[in-house]
């Protein structure tokens, strides 16, 4: 049986330069629909409208990634939680920088 890493294991530093060197939030949950991705959900840098977009609607640029894109089928989880998953990688976005800012700042209050 493996065991959670303990607090001091996680590499802050590590973690902090990841947050860094990504595309900059906050993030958006994005549903794309047209005849070449149709069900595309997607995370993006922008604002969707919070209907389905279709292309040449929305700006591919912002697109950060894509948790479901059905045509042609190229991703699709087989737990079917597309929307979850897009939830979670948005949400991130914000939150792990904050949640290293804080276990840092916990840590210096406890040396």
């Amino acid at each position: 049986m493996t065991s959670d890493p303990a607090p001091d294991d996680l590499d802050l530093d590590t973690i902090e330069e990841l947050c860094a060197a990504a595309t900059p939030g906050p993030w958006f949950v994005r549903n794309v629909d047209d005849e070449h991705a149709m069900n595309l959900v997607a995370v993006s840098t922008g604002e969707g409208t919070g209907r389905t977009e279709r292309w040449p609607g929305f700006d591919h640029r912002e697109l950060i990634v894509a948790t479901l894109v059905q045509q042609p089928r190229y991703v699709d989880c087989a737990d079917e939680r597309w929307e979850e998953n897009a939830a979670f990688i948005a949400m991130a976005r914000d939150a792990l920088p904050r949640l290293v800012a804080e276990v840092k700042r916990l840590r210096l209050l406890v040396e």
